[in-house]
């Protein structure tokens, strides 16, 4: 078995009659930072979901440390507004958690005050903490984060993943997460993946910062974001990963209370 905490070895997902995800093979190790990046539709959601074998893989597969206790935070929740669910009950969906561990957590987490507010009437950065104190509630040995600072602004994007590093450092925990601010994951990583239906290229930031490869993929030092979806998408994906691929189908995942 892999002395990784999880490991994807050449898996495939297909959506419909679309493959989205090529041949990605990829491991965390106890204690890492190891963050996605990828153009919108390049399937980063769908790659967390196959790993946490929420959506089915076609090819290859994923093997995770026995016991290995995960804590998942997804990139959308929908709560029905007519719903009066506070934070605190919250956290106690599905697995129920008494009031003092609850209490501990978000103050963990920097919002202690929200206890009793109801879930539909916090603010962008409230809410992306309690989404993590609810995945840190089951002392995860890996914590998988998708695209975690979505609708925060930049000083809320730092604060957050501050947060995250002091959170591994504390617990020990390894991280695993979708980002789209390319500076701030640089400085908060241990190792990038660059995707875009496949693995583009990985390392450290520093190896990953330099790589034509991602260069390319976010239109750096090219003429713009917009060279991002110029490159020549006809070449095979098993050999070549010099270009990027982009898939027509939307990277978005949501889930439901």
């Amino acid at each position: 078995m892999t002395a990784a905490l999880i490991e994807a070895r050449h898996i495939c997902v297909q959506l419909g009659t679309q493959e989205v995800l090529h041949d990605i093979s990829l491991q965390v190790a106890p204690g890492e930072i190891v963050t996605i990046l990828g153009p919108n539709g390049s399937g980063k959601s769908t790659l967390l979901r196959a790993l946490l074998g929420i959506v089915p893989i076609t090819r290859g597969k994923v093997l995770r440390r026995a016991g290995l206790r995960l804590g998942y935070m997804p990139q959308k929740l929908h709560i029905d507004r007519t719903m009066p669910l506070t934070a605190r009950r919250f956290l106690s969906l599905p697995l129920r958690h008494d009031r003092a561990e609850t209490d501990a957590m978000l103050a963990r987490v920097g919002v202690p005050e929200v206890a009793e507010r109801p879930m539909t009437g916090l603010s962008g950065g409230q809410l992306q903490r309690v989404l993590l104190a609810r995945a840190l509630l089951t002392r995860p040995d890996l914590l998988v984060l998708d695209e975690p600072t979505q609708g925060l602004d930049q000083p809320g994007e730092a604060a957050f993943y501050q947060l995250i590093d002091e959170v591994r450092r504390d617990s020990g925990a390894a991280v695993l997460m979708v980002s789209h601010d390319l500076h701030v994951v640089m400085s908060a990583s241990d190792r990038v993946i660059c995707l875009n239906g496949h693995i583009c290229c990985e390392g450290t930031p520093r190896v990953v910062s330099s790589a034509p490869e991602y260069r390319a993929l976010f239109g750096l030092g090219t003429k713009g974001a917009l060279a991002l979806y110029q490159h020549d998408h006809d070449h095979d994906h098993t050999h070549d990963h010099g270009h990027s691929h982009d898939h027509p189908h939307h990277d978005h995942e949501q889930d439901h209370v």
